[in-house]
């Protein structure tokens, strides 16, 4: 196929025209961006600067004083050493002071129980003795407590145990640095008492119990829930009007009594010597002249 190469000369000559045309405003369009770039790029250079200045800026001044810094960290570092040992010697310090807080608080509780046990001095004492309870029965069948006080200690059978403002036994068996107390609770334990108010008297009778209960009442006899029972001072085993409990309930069947004092959970004991030996025998009477000679 052959072209004419006049008619295609004619058909060049305008898009070579118009390409030149849009040349000339390709470049200035492509000048003004180029000119548009130029600045924006050195907004940005500059910011990337003063940023990079920033984080380094630190870094040059402790390079330009090498020893200031070196001297300045090792100070840090001997002060928080310093705290540490300081946070070391407090933390023992809070530990001997917590265990001396306790110590305090237990010493307080045994004093106020004490001063508790001085508060009741009946009238006519001769002797008292106050003694720890170091142990006690543990048994279903048996209620009486071992204190730390015996013969040497001027303690002897049959003297009363008293804790604040109630009785819990009598002395049952002495040792020469050790006694037992029979509480008003054991099955073996008989003491004669009154009801207070109308002065009707009964035997406190144990039963192995927390609760002991009132024999030989009449049968017309009418008690109250709430009355107080003290010893009559019957049978020369207690002088009367020790405080013993209250009525916990009556019928016709049973008066029970709830003790003043609960005498297996109490840590000191005052032995009383009133200077009766109702409880003793013939044979006790004489060993126990014979013991304190």
């Amino acid at each position: 196929m052959k072209y004419n190469r006049g008619s295609v000369l004619r058909f060049a000559a305008p898009v070579r025209n118009l390409a030149q045309r849009f040349a000339y405003i390709f470049l200035l369009f492509g000048a003004l961006a180029i000119i548009l770039i130029g600045r924006a790029d050195q907004q940005i250079f500059e910011r990337a600067r003063v940023s990079v200045t920033d984080v380094v800026a630190p870094i040059l001044d402790a390079i330009s004083r090498p020893v200031a810094t070196i001297s300045e960290i090792i100070e840090e570092a001997q002060s928080l050493s310093k705290i540490l040992e300081e946070n070391g010697q407090l933390k023992l310090e809070n530990a001997r002071l917590t265990q001396w807080q306790s110590a305090a608080r237990a010493l307080a509780a045994e004093n106020e129980k004490l001063r508790q046990l001085l508060g009741f001095i009946p009238d006519n004492v001769a002797k008292s003795v106050t003694a720890r309870v170091i142990g006690d029965s543990g048994g279903t069948f048996v209620r009486n407590i071992l204190i730390n006080a015996g013969r040497r200690a001027g303690i002897a059978k049959g003297q009363a145990a008293l804790v604040n403002f109630g009785l819990i036994g009598r002395v049952h068996e002495v040792g020469e640095r050790s006694a037992r107390v029979l509480l008003i609770t054991d099955l073996n334990s008989r003491i004669p008492v009154v009801v207070e108010s109308t002065r009707q008297r009964a035997v406190l009778a144990g039963d192995n119990s927390d609760r002991p209960r009132l024999l030989h009442l009449p049968d017309n006899v009418k008690l109250k829930k709430g009355e107080r029972i003290v010893t009559s001072g019957h049978g020369g085993v207690f002088p009367p009007g020790l405080p013993v409990g209250i009525i916990a309930h009556a019928t016709e069947s049973a008066v029970v009594v709830q003790p003043f004092v609960h005498g297996e959970k109490v840590e000191f004991a005052r032995l009383i010597d009133f200077g009766l030996t109702g409880v003793l025998t013939d044979l006790e009477r004489r060993t126990e002249a014979v013991a304190g000679q």
